[in-house]
């Protein structure tokens, strides 16, 4: 006998194919499948006569089966399946296309009920491929609103929506987890009548308050588990580390550049999380340029003077051994014992006798394990274990660990950082995406956040420009008399998602037009995904060292590092790139007072993309370009989001900020109420069945 927790695996009709294509939705046993909500519905509730059909309606028509035949179109080599049914007033003609099968569904005096757009063939109203199904008493797929689901390939909505409907009698026994209190105040519908009512609803309004019931619960969920664990990180013990004013005031002076003050509330907000005896869970956003590494050489060369440890992730060897240079140059007259440890890249600076050192990997980990080396650079290998399950390095006093593009480290990964020691390290994550607030409070609220919007040198110098298929030839010639001024230039691809081999081709092809036809007098390289670590790498140290003038790339973490030389940028493809995107692409050029030229080359003919492609050339604010990319594109399409496990029906209402904010507080009010839940047993229940599928930041 079924129950909601019966793996759907185990049924008849459902086969090791189609538990895949399930288990791809995430949806394992019936109560995930109850709970994978419709993203719209198709209004077919108008059943009309045959003699009243009209031209271009969606309506849905009960007739009997009075003639089928099949053939085959030599044409198109298709099979063609054409049935006429008729009721009290007329009859009409259906056609349906490579769906042979129909001539052992329908037969001849077969009552059936079709819904689709009336359409017509010489002069004649038909139906080309309507849905259908045979008649009963209950109709799932016609004459109704019909619930359109989220899909994947092989797996249609009229198959999740005949499953769901055969398993909604279970809905009874599914606990129904939200406070009393609160379905009262918000007059939210019982959890059973509210499945009824968002799959297979009677109407608009019916689905849009059902809806309305699962997005608060999913919202309250998410809120309780944040909050949770900002609770779970105040109860772990850290170094309180006290602040050192004058040695602050010493370093800051020592930069080449004075701190704006955006950097400034950033620095004394991270400072003062360091003096609390519990760790720090911060993370720092600003565009790209906007300092965020002086404000990570600031603090971790303030808690290395206190003879601690301080640890710097990059994404990639190249950005760590930039991080290294940077941080050198920037600590020379502080004696700071600075080191870089990768896969390739093994080296110690001793302020002793001023000198950087090659090292074995087992002599720099010694160092690091005594405590000698303060500053510790590297790629998240360096908090990795080993097969046997024990740290690869080990530390000897680890205050503080930053993560440079933290979406770029596993959310099990930063759990490790606060597990593994006794007293935890502060945790700082930089990112140079921007993040809008209604993310910011949902997301990332398990995470305190400094902003930098300023830059210390002013204003970027960056000029955009949409440059449409018929300007390409204008263009070209523009980044030749730059390229030979000494400039270098990026050519960064699309990325489609779902396909590295599409990517690799799509950029070979640029690649190979760029260099062997548009620029073959110039020196052009290629990155893309399918490259090993080693060779991206090698690519990048050369472009780096001006070998080449143009990399074409497929993504934007293998351009991270800072090429001050490379002030060109075409985005081939722009519309395809979201705004926030794109913009946080183009912070890549026009750096350290340079002028930099971003292209955006488009193909399309839309006037709709063009107006945007031109509205996002002349906007150059991260921020407000990532609320009008999460309001255009939705938040799924923002790194770190898509992974994230969130129902895409609290996923899409990400951007209401006002809900957000009122469940937020009856998020608090519950835990002010009943700190660790006991007092409500079914909400405790499905936070632990949330939490083991949602991943956060």
């Amino acid at each position: 006998m079924a129950t909601l927790k019966t793996e759907l695996k185990t049924l008849k009709g459902i086969g090791e194919n189609y538990t895949k294509k399930l288990n791809k939705l995430g949806i394992k046993i019936i109560k995930d499948l109850l709970m994978h909500f419709p993203h719209r519905y198709d209004d077919y509730s108008r059943v009309t006569k045959i003699v009243d059909l009209k031209y271009g309606e969606m309506v849905s028509v009960h007739g009997i089966v009075s003639d089928i035949k099949m053939r085959r179109s030599f044409y198109r080599h298709q099979f063609i399946t054409e049935v006429k049914i008729e009721d009290d007033t007329g009859e009409i003609k259906i056609t349906w296309f490579n769906q042979p099968y129909l001539t052992n569904t329908f037969k001849k005096g077969t009552k059936i009920s079709i819904a689709g757009k009336v359409t017509a063939v010489k002069n004649k109203l038909n139906f080309i491929s309507p849905d259908y199904e045979l008649w009963s008493n209950t109709l799932v797929h016609t004459s109704r609103l019909v619930p359109v689901y989220p899909e994947t390939r092989g797996l249609s909505s009229k198959w999740l929506r005949w499953r769901i409907h055969s398993f909604l009698y279970l809905a009874k026994n599914i606990t129904d987890y939200l406070p009393e209190d609160l379905k009262k105040k918000y007059s939210f519908l019982p959890i059973c009548e509210a499945l009824q009512n968002i799959h297979f609803p009677d109407n608009l309004k019916q689905a849009s308050i059902a809806r309305d019931r699962f997005v608060f619960g999913e919202f309250l969920l998410l809120q309780l588990k944040v909050l949770l664990e900002r609770e779970a990180i105040k109860s772990k013990k850290s170094f309180a580390l006290p602040f050192d004013k004058e040695l602050a005031q010493k370093l800051v002076k020592s930069f080449p550049f004075k701190l704006n003050n955006d950097q400034k509330k950033a620095a004394w907000e991270i400072l003062k999380d360091m003096q609390k005896s519990y760790p720090m869970h911060r993370l720092l956003e600003g565009d790209v340029g906007t300092g965020k590494t002086a404000i990570a050489i600031l603090v971790s060369a303030l808690v290395a003077k206190q003879e601690k440890q301080a640890v710097i992730m990059a994404p990639t060897e190249i950005l760590a051994s930039q991080h290294f240079e940077t941080f050198l140059e920037t600590l020379k007259d502080f004696e700071l014992p600075i080191a870089l440890l990768t896969r390739s890249l093994i080296k110690f600076y001793d302020p002793w006798v001023e000198e950087v050192r090659i090292l074995k990997e087992a002599e720099l980990k010694k160092k690091i394990e005594s405590g000698e080396a303060r500053i510790i650079i590297g790629t998240h290998s360096l908090i990795a274990t080993s097969a046997k399950k024990t740290p690869s390095v080990k530390f000897n006093s680890l205050a503080l660990v930053i993560i440079d593009e933290q979406h770029r480290f596993g959310v099990e990964q930063r759990a490790k950082l606060l597990n593994e020691y006794v007293e935890a390290p502060h945790l700082l994550s930089m990112t140079a995406t921007p993040i809008p607030r209604s993310l910011a409070l949902t997301v990332y609220s398990n995470l305190d956040i400094s902003i930098l919007k300023e830059f210390p040198t002013g204003k970027r110098n960056i000029k955009s420009f949409v440059v449409p298929a018929k300007k390409r030839s204008d263009s070209y010639e523009f980044i030749r008399e730059k390229l030979k001024q000494g400039n270098q230039a990026y050519v960064i691809c699309p990325i489609i998602q779902e396909s590295e081999k599409i990517d690799a081709k799509a950029a070979e092809e640029e690649y190979k037009k760029l260099k062997n036809d548009i620029f073959k007098e110039f020196g052009v390289a290629l990155l893309h995904g399918r490259l090993k670590s080693k060779e991206k790498e090698e690519i990048m140290r050369d472009f780096l060292k001006r070998k080449y003038k143009i990399l074409v790339a497929t993504s934007v973490v293998e351009v991270g590092v800072d090429v001050a030389n490379a002030n060109i940028m075409i985005i081939e493809g722009a519309e395809r790139f979201g705004m926030a995107q794109v913009h946080q692409l183009r912070g890549r050029i026009g750096r350290r007072g340079k002028q930099g030229y971003c292209m955006l080359f488009t193909n399309s003919g839309s006037r709709t993309t063009i107006a945007r492609l031109k509205a996002l050339a002349k906007l150059d604010n991260g921020f407000a370009l990532a609320q009008k990319d999460l309001e255009i594109r939705g938040p799924g399409q923002l790194i770190g989001i898509r992974q994230s496990g969130i129902p895409d029906i609290a996923m899409n209402s990400l951007g209401n900020l006002e809900l957000i904010k009122q469940v937020r507080a009856e998020a608090e009010r519950i835990l002010k109420e009943a700190k660790n839940l006991k007092k409500y047993p079914n909400l405790l229940s499905e936070l632990n069945e949330f939490t083991e599928k949602v991943h956060l930041e």
